[in-house]
């Protein structure tokens, strides 16, 4: 070989040897400092999803007695938290609806006792050995992914004024991993509150109720035009009166002060122009003793007047269409200051920012009359309000931020 092909061959293996030695250098191991870092990642995510377990396993193990794998696999599904089949094809005849809800009647597992369900009154019970100043429930039928920053205010403000109290979500959606997300910052603060899936059959057994959802659930009962889950509504907040007392109430409202001096009451929507008696009575906040007579009647008259295609047939005029026959049973009818200070014509006032110093005037007229006066709590009218965005330093803002606790993103 000559000179030229050895230096050639020279330079080669030089050039082999740095492209080795770099590729032994590239395969070092990573400094200390390197890995120590990613350590300290690993362990903060593994801690922060640790701790949310954690809180999550405590919350059912306080409020779901005996749950056992199957019946959390059951309560932490998507559907349950998504879908909603209760609503009726719009603007069908009663043959139409009849023939789809007899469709959708194997999938209503609200009309039907399960594995979780049939924890429900175990679960209840629950609650009511936690020293509760008051229990009250709210109920949510709807897909959890619609129990919004509004009727998060409800549970806000009724622990602003009950900070002792027990407040129970009557919900198969809310009873899921997105429902107790929702009510995470309640629980985190010490308060008393829990969602529980409801076992409808077993709150209405032995009442007058019991036939209605029997005909119900084989089909032979037409539930109407509205919603059957507004109803389902209607029905509950009564059978959990009857069967274990207490407070019930709508989500759209704001609760002003403690309810703790109301025992067996209802409160008055609206008053006769001439006589000042009351005309109309609302079930949106009421309080009974168990086993009240009054809310027995409330049941049968639910079950032989049940009409799914009156707005209010079932709700409202039901319990002032009782009211007006009874005599005595110590009930107290609260006028309308009490839960319905604002009609549902005005409400879209209180969301207003008040413009120039005459409405100024007015918004500290009404803030004064609702807190200090003998308003209860106020009822939004959520069919009129929903959609309202409650400006800055209107009526409802200043309201809920004097009178909530967690106080997330009050004006919108």
């Amino acid at each position: 070989m000559d000179s030229s092909g050895s230096l050639a061959m020279m330079r080669s293996k030089h050039i082999s040897r740095k492209i080795f030695e770099y590729k032994q250098k590239s395969r070092n191991p990573k400094s200390p400092f390197f890995y120590a870092i990613i350590f300290a990642i690993v362990f903060i995510f593994c801690y922060v999803q640790s701790k949310y377990s954690n809180s999550r396993i405590l919350y059912f193990n306080s409020t779901n007695h005996g749950t056992d794998s199957s019946s959390f696999e059951e309560s932490t599904t998507s559907d349950s938290a998504n879908y909603d089949p209760l609503i009726p094809p719009a603007n069908a005849s009663r043959e139409v609806r009849m023939a789809w809800f007899r469709t959708q009647i194997p999938k209503l597992e609200l009309l039907h006792s399960t594995t979780l369900s049939q924890q429900f009154h175990d679960r209840v019970t629950g609650f009511l050995n936690k020293g509760c100043s008051v229990l009250f429930h709210i109920i949510w039928f709807s897909p959890a992914k619609h129990f919004g920053k509004r009727e998060f205010l409800t549970m806000d403000t009724f622990f602003k004024a009950h900070p002792d109290g027990c407040l129970i979500v009557v919900s198969r959606s809310m009873d899921t991993d997105s429902g107790y997300a929702t009510l995470k910052p309640l629980i985190d603060r010490g308060f008393k509150v829990g969602a529980i899936t409801p076992d409808v059959p077993f709150l209405v057994k032995d009442t007058p109720a019991e036939a209605w959802l029997e005909l119900i659930k084989s089909g032979n009962r037409d539930p109407g035009d509205i919603p059957l889950s507004q109803n389902l509504s209607n029905l509950v907040r009564l059978a959990m009166l009857y069967k274990y007392g207490g407070g019930y109430m709508d989500t759209d409202i704001i609760v002003l002060k403690d309810f703790l001096d109301l025992r067996n009451a209802i409160g008055a929507q609206s008053l006769d122009f001439t006589t000042k008696q009351w005309n109309r009575l609302n079930n949106a906040v009421m309080m009974f003793d168990n086993n009240h007579p009054v809310v027995w009647e409330f049941l049968q008259e639910f079950s032989t007047t049940f009409n799914g295609n009156k707005w209010g047939n079932n709700g409202p005029y039901l319990v002032s269409r009782v009211m007006a026959r009874l005599e005595g049973h110590n009930i107290t009818i609260l006028p309308p200051k009490a839960f319905y200070p604002v009609d549902w014509n005005g409400i879209g006032k209180l969301y207003k920012k008040p413009e120039g110093e005459l409405e100024s005037r007015w918004v500290e007229s009404q803030i004064d009359e609702l807190s200090n006066g003998e308003s209860y709590a106020v009822h939004l009218w959520n069919k009129r309000s929903k959609n309202l965005a409650i400006e800055e330093g209107s009526v409802m803002a200043r309201l809920v931020s004097t009178h909530c606790v967690v106080c997330d993103t009050i004006t919108t």
